[in-house]
């Protein structure tokens, strides 16, 4: 793999934020909730253009469980069940590198739907 690779990744349970430290300097703090409404999985992003979902009520999401994925990635497992999202390296950087721009379309597309971070009772 090309590229910067993660030395640390780290889970910060009661903050629901995961830290990735990369070799060449660089670190950032993806909460849980931004990881999991862009999850690289099908069932976020579709199966092709324009069948992405848009996830709702993720406020309160938090990471169970972090698996390595062979040399290129690692498995985020949500404790709302999401369980099929391999974050290779190169997307990891990428979330951490765009938060600020990605975070903003996320909560204008919560707006313009009518929905909702907050999960329903």
């Amino acid at each position: 793999m090309n590229g910067p690779r993660p030395t640390e990744i780290k889970l910060h349970r009661a903050s629901r934020v995961l830290e990735v430290a990369f070799d060449d300097g660089a670190r950032f703090e993806l909460p849980c909730e931004l990881l999991r409404v862009h999850s690289p999985s099908a069932e976020v992003r579709g199966h092709g253009p324009g069948q992405r979902v848009l996830q709702v009520g993720k406020a309160e999401v938090n990471i169970v469980a972090i698996e390595p994925v062979g040399q290129y990635a690692v498995l985020l497992r949500f404790d709302d069940g999401h369980q099929t999202g391999i974050y290779s390296w190169q997307t990891l950087r990428d979330l951490g590198e765009h938060r600020d721009r990605y975070w903003r379309e996320y909560l204008d597309e919560l707006a313009a739907a009518g929905a909702s971070r907050e999960a329903r009772p």
